[in-house]
């Protein structure tokens, strides 16, 4: 066996990425999967994790008891969901887990301080100064998830139903939407009885591109998406982060609608989220702020 082998999972509402690296951080095997949120499926997430996970042993040529693993899984919100995961008995050497917003700021600054805004289908803020960590936002897609897709998503589909009983002015975005649904209130009512965090996040896209375009909706959604992220950008940088990186799908989408003073403070994250995980499992747990 190589030694000192590493598994790093980066768990999201979308998908799953798996990395194997040695002592030496080479690279021995990747893999991808599908969604991995364990707060929407618990079950069903370890079940791809660990699909994913052995994907990327099998081109290592290892077993997955022969490695130890950092897991950074959205759903992860406090030591309760942790220990769950922890007692799940994942057949790995040695384990540890976290939110995927936690491993994702290790990756961006190196292991080092700083802080990250999330902007993909959820949104978050957290940042990691002088050995504690600051949470921002990141509270679900019911509560919280400010310039998240999902939310953006969310309040499309609202503003079309909306539109569509006359209650507020219509659009090309609105009617592109209702469209999808067949001009129909009951179909997107009954969509929704159903409908994910993912499924609203798929909407997204049209807001930004719309938005462009010089729709007044799309482009009210996308401000107002981009407002809540510098909000949590802010916060970060009082608290102390000396970096700061915007990171998840959305990110380059996003540039165009930000302030200034928040995207004068970006750089370029330094890693992504599974070597964060990666990270993780090599060096002892931080404690929570």
């Amino acid at each position: 066996m190589p030694p000192d082998l590493t598994l790093g999972i980066d768990g999201g509402g979308t998908g799953c990425r798996a990395r194997i690296r040695d002592g030496a951080g080479q690279v021995r095997g990747e893999a991808q999967g599908g969604p991995a949120n364990i707060y929407q499926d618990f079950n069903g997430a370890l079940a791809t994790i660990l699909i994913t996970a052995q994907a990327a042993a099998d081109k290592a040529g290892v077993a997955l008891a022969e490695l130890r693993a950092g897991l950074g899984l959205a759903g992860a919100t406090g030591p309760e969901q942790c220990r769950r995961v922890l007692s799940a008995g994942l057949p790995f050497a040695g384990l540890r887990v976290e939110s995927d917003g936690f491993t994702a700021c290790l990756g961006a600054h190196g292991g080092q301080d700083g802080g990250i805004v999330i902007a993909g289908t959820g949104s978050a803020g957290l940042a990691l100064v002088a050995g504690q960590r600051i949470n921002m936002g990141g509270h679900g897609f019911m509560l919280g998830d400010q310039g998240s897709g999902a939310v953006m998503g969310r309040e499309l589909l609202r503003c079309a139903l909306l539109a569509h009983d006359g209650l507020m002015p219509a659009s090309d975005l609105t009617r592109a939407v209702m469209a999808e649904f067949s001009d129909s209130p009951g179909r997107m009512i009954e969509w929704s009885r159903s409908a994910v965090s993912r499924d609203y996040a798929r909407f997204a896209p049209q807001a930004f591109v719309a938005a462009q375009a010089g729709d007044a909706v799309g482009r009210a959604i996308v401000t107002q998406a981009a407002t809540g992220l510098a909000a949590i950008a802010r916060q970060l940088l009082m608290a102390g982060a000396p970096r700061l990186s915007l990171i998840g799908g959305l990110a380059g989408a996003f540039l165009p609608y930000l302030p200034a003073a928040m995207t004068q403070a970006l750089q370029p994250a330094l890693a992504d989220a599974v070597d964060g995980a990666i990270m993780m499992a090599q060096q002892p747990a931080l404690a929570p702020a």
